[in-house]
């Protein structure tokens, strides 16, 4: 069975001047001549990217797009028409996005976040801005503590929803964000709290998530990091409880309570010791 708008394993069937034709229990899939690696030969399974033509014909291709079906990816606009707008895929043939699935006009050379999708009538590779309606939270897949896949999806006066594994929706709050982060980023972190159904008959759960690894799976990461630094710098580093949490996130990257927890378990194993100045590597 083919799967337009996936990657699919075909079995090279005939040569042709213009290129190969790959199984597909039909009349065979074209891939162009251009796209044919060097030495590929009859009988060989080659790797492809199955899409529609202009024309509605199935054609392969060995180039790498930047979003599969499924996948939700920032993608750059084209061309903008009437009726929709094309987004540049990473292969030949662009993908489009109907005026009825933006949010807004789209603009050629900005990009936008999308998900990936088959159109029922066409059968082909299309995309939609319209996000909200692919969450599920209801079903969840996720608990308190899993690591999990971020895609920042927008902001709000509180945080930024994220979409959490491509599946469910999810809240970053500002005061767990201590790097600049924009619309569209794919970033890791684990499910912090997840709030019990409100009463309203939604009946759909709220989920907090924060970025990183939750407790000393985190202080492990962070502990490598700080000894490093130290050995770095002569075994003593000037900051300590009393620094500002802006310095701290600005030399390792983390938040001051992170940088608290790690050191305090640095110094329960008697690696470091606090100066009244900062601290040292023992």
């Amino acid at each position: 069975m083919i799967n337009v708008g996936r990657y699919n394993e075909l079995k090279v069937l005939r040569e042709v001047d213009f290129g190969v034709y790959l199984e597909d229990e039909l009349d065979g899939i074209l891939l162009p001549k251009r796209f044919v690696p060097e030495g590929l030969k009859v009988g060989d399974i080659v790797k492809v990217f199955i899409y529609k033509d202009n024309e509605g014909r199935l054609i392969a291709t060995t180039q790498q797009p930047k979003a599969q079906v499924g996948d939700i990816a920032m993608l750059e606009a084209k061309t903008v028409t009437p009726h929709g707008t094309f987004l540049d895929i990473g292969i030949m043939k662009d993908v489009f996005v109907p005026r009825t699935k933006q949010l807004a006009d789209m603009h050629v050379g900005k990009k936008y976040l999308v998900k990936i999708y088959i159109d029922e009538q066409t059968n082909r590779i299309v995309a939609s801005e319209k996000l909200d309606v692919y969450f599920d939270n209801e079903n969840l897949t996720v608990k308190r503590l899993d690591l999990v896949d971020l895609i920042v999806y927008r902001k709000t006066d509180i945080g930024f929803v994220v979409i959490i594994n491509n599946i469910h929706s999810g809240l970053l709050h500002h005061n767990d964000v201590f790097e600049k982060i924009n619309i569209g980023d794919q970033l890791k972190g684990f499910i912090k709290k997840i709030h019990e159904p409100d009463e309203d008959g939604k009946l759909k759960y709220k989920i907090d998530v924060a970025l990183g690894k939750p407790g000393f799976m985190k202080v492990e990461d962070e502990s490598e990091k700080i000894l490093r630094l130290l050995k770095e710098n002569n075994g003593f580093l000037p900051y300590h409880d009393k620094s500002k949490p802006e310095d701290i996130y600005a030399f390792f990257g983390m938040s001051k309570k992170t940088f608290k927890m790690t050191t305090g378990n640095l110094f329960k194993q008697r690696v470091i010791s606090f100066d009244k100045d900062g601290i040292r590597l023992i």
